[in-house]
């Protein structure tokens, strides 16, 4: 079998050091050399190597050193050489380093007591151990703390060897008295972590006798009583009670670490709702105080694991909870997120909306650079309140409108879906969501977002005045017909293509007949020059990112859905106005300018022409606002909302299924008890009844 290894050091297996040169140095004067050697050898032994003639030259030249560091290189050498050989039995060699060992353990100097006392803690070997108690047992009284707690590890690592209660028979009982006196907090602990490990019943007796005085201990004992409690109510569940106050007592410890021991001392001890609510508390207390964002995760995590088991205490915690959205690291914030939603019921969500809002409204100032990130996130958070509580939509639907317009592509997308699923959901905020998405389209610059917005126009602008003024906007967003400018007989000239996104203008020549002075007709040569609206101008006071742009980026699929909304407006058109000759007009008119745009697909302006299926497209609206029967009006008015009805109730099923089947799955930790309700006796099964 391999030897267990205690520690790993790196070695540059490229320039390995060769014994020779490893005893000369240690059997020289210079200290530096020697650490050297020292550090050498023991790479060496840690990578295969035995070395057996080195072990007469250490001890003959290292082990009189005074120089700490060579001592402290020495007891390394000393935990990884063999010291037994391949019968077992301890080399003979070993009683020099147990004479060194006893000096150490005497020595003047409080470090070298100190790492021998360490050293002696990864021993094994019982015969090396026995002729030192008597000088590790005088270290007890030490006057000097780090003495005196190596020397309590010291004592506990030789009681736990497979024969230590023989060497160290009443070991317990002089911890405790070293326990009842000690006054330095660490070495303390170490006694009472002693007694823990050796003997539970007297550290037991020691923590209970002593529960007044538990809020005053350190830190490092007091994470050890916990340990204890756990061990103890794990072994007997019904004791649990006597623990349960200390537990509760050190909550108002001022070590961040044991408040967060105490929390999930409790959670696993208990689940009454009293030991919850306390716990909860102090996850978030912590949530909130802690600056550093692992510290957050994991107390988060630990939140989410009391969602999932006691949902309707946490719910009452939820505003808590939310006020780790101030952290600005994103994990923080999504996770914050996922808890929230989980915890909405109709008591709180109106308190839920308005703190997600105000965060909403905080992304606005653009001081973090994760701000459109964040706030996409919020978005979706909102889209989850608003479909679970549809009374809410009517609170955050505008705010989350004026985001139409947001650099953030993907954000814009999300305040788009949400927007198109709230006016389906809620008939009556349609008005009112109309009327703003008509006031703030002109703001929308990506193209994807104008996409929704404009199936968002056609099929939801039903009376006379929402569909002119939905013409009407689309009319001023696309600008001034044609896109650009042509001769009769002549084309535009290929450096046009070649640069679209620069002004650009050519001459172009026509001919046409002329009166002369005489009445006769002549034909004259005439040459203009035509001015090219590049991709980039903007008609009117319009921002960038409207219609006419992204055409003349050469987008047509946009281009297609736009022919698609004016084709459903003025169908409706037909249907809400009385007049023939204004239905005429603005049909006329939404033929020019689908016209136009394949005019514009199919010059060489831009620097590709349009794709087929946008193309083909556009030629079926041309035919439909020519020659319109009264089944296509129905296809076209009806049948598209119907199917967008249909996906969203396939949605909602779905995401409800996916909950449910979220919900039978149980996840189990590795260190969660197995309870056998039958293995249990009668007096355990009436405690737990009671």
């Amino acid at each position: 079998m391999e030897k267990s290894c205690t520690f790993l050091v790196h070695f540059d297996k490229g320039t390995p050091a060769i014994a020779t040169e490893i005893k000369e140095a240690l059997e020289g004067s210079d200290v530096s050399a020697k650490i050297d050697a020292m550090k050498k050898a023991i790479s060496l032994l840690l990578n295969g190597e035995t070395l057996p003639q080195l072990f007469i030259t250490i001890v003959r030249y290292v082990l009189p050193s005074e120089d700490h560091t060579v001592q402290k290189l020495l007891l390394l050498y000393l935990e990884i050489i063999d010291k037994k050989d391949a019968k077992g039995t301890v080399l003979p060699e070993m009683i020099l380093i147990c004479q060194n060992l006893r000096n150490n353990l005497q020595h003047p100097n409080e470090y070298i007591r100190g790492v021998t006392l360490r050293f002696l803690c990864r021993l094994n070997e019982t015969e090396i151990i026995e002729p030192l108690i008597p000088s590790v047992l005088q270290n007890l009284e030490h006057r000097h703390p780090f003495i005196r707690r190596n020397a309590i590890s010291a004592v506990m690592a030789i009681y736990k060897l497979p024969h230590g209660e023989q060497l160290l028979v009443d070991a317990p009982e002089m911890i405790e008295k070293v326990l009842s006196t000690e006054l330095d907090q660490s070495a303390k602990r170490n006694a009472f972590l002693m007694l823990f490990n050796c003997d539970q019943d007297r550290a037991t007796n020691y923590l209970l006798t002593n529960v007044d005085k538990v809020s005053e201990w350190g830190e490092l004992l007091q994470m050890v009583v916990l340990e204890l409690i756990r061990k103890v109510c794990r072994t007997n569940r019904g004791e649990k009670g006597k623990y349960i106050k200390i537990i509760i007592s050190l909550l108002n410890a001022p070590s961040n670490a044991v408040i967060y021991e105490c929390a999930s001392t409790l959670v696993s001890l208990s689940s009454a709702p009293t030991a919850i609510r306390a716990a909860a508390s102090t996850y978030c207390q912590l949530l909130i105080s802690q600056s550093d964002n692992n510290v957050k995760l994991i107390v988060l995590d630990r939140l989410n694991e009391l969602k999932s088991s006691h949902r309707e205490i946490m719910v009452d915690r939820i505003m808590d909870v939310l006020r780790a959205l101030s952290s600005p690291n994103l994990d923080i914030q999504k996770k914050t997120l996922d808890i929230a939603l989980d915890l909405i019921t109709p008591r709180n969500i109106t308190e839920v909306v308005l703190m997600l809002k105000k965060e909403v409204m905080k992304t606005q100032n653009g001081e973090l650079e994760k701000n459109g990130e964040y706030r996409q996130m919020l978005i979706q958070a909102i889209h989850s309140c608003a479909i679970k509580f549809p009374e809410v939509a009517s609170t955050v639907v505008h705010l989350l409108m004026d985001f139409l317009g947001d650099s953030n592509v993907a954000s814009a997308i999300d305040v788009a879906i949400f927007v198109r699923e709230i006016i389906e959901t809620n008939p009556k905020l349609r008005v009112s969501i109309i009327t703003r998405l008509l006031d703030t389209f002109y703001q929308i610059r990506a193209a994807r977002v104008c996409s929704c917005a404009l199936w968002i126009i056609g099929e939801y602008c039903l009376s006379l005045s929402e569909v002119e003024s939905g013409i009407a906007t689309i009319k001023q967003c696309l600008g001034e017909l044609p896109f650009y400018s042509v001769s009769e007989e002549g084309e535009a000239p290929a450096d046009a293509s070649k640069n679209s996104q620069q002004p650009s203008s050519v001459t172009v020549s026509s001919r046409r007949p002329a009166i002369l002075s005489d009445g006769t007709y002549a034909t004259q040569s005439a040459a203009s020059e035509t001015a090219f609206s590049p991709p980039t101008i903007v008609q009117g006071s319009l921002a960038a990112g409207n219609l006419r742009s992204l055409l003349l980026t050469g987008d047509f699929f946009l281009g297609a859905v736009v022919a698609c909304t004016l084709t459903k407006l003025v169908l409706r058109l037909e249907e809400v106005q009385p007049s023939k000759v204004e239905v005429n007009k603005a049909s006329a008119q939404a033929l020019l300018i689908m016209v136009s745009m394949i005019q514009l697909g199919q010059s060489p302006v831009l620097s590709h022409p349009i794709d087929g299926d946008s193309y083909d497209r556009i030629l079926l609206c041309i035919r439909l606002l020519c020659s319109t029967g009264d089944e296509v009006r129905k296809i076209w008015l009806q049948s598209c909302r119907q199917s967008f009805v249909k996906m969203l109730s396939e949605k909602q099923l779905r995401e409800t299924e996916e909950l449910k089947a979220k919900a039978q799955v149980s996840y189990a930790q590795p260190d969660d008890l197995i309870d056998f309700y039958h293995l249990k006796s009668r007096k355990v099964r009436k405690i737990c009844i009671f």
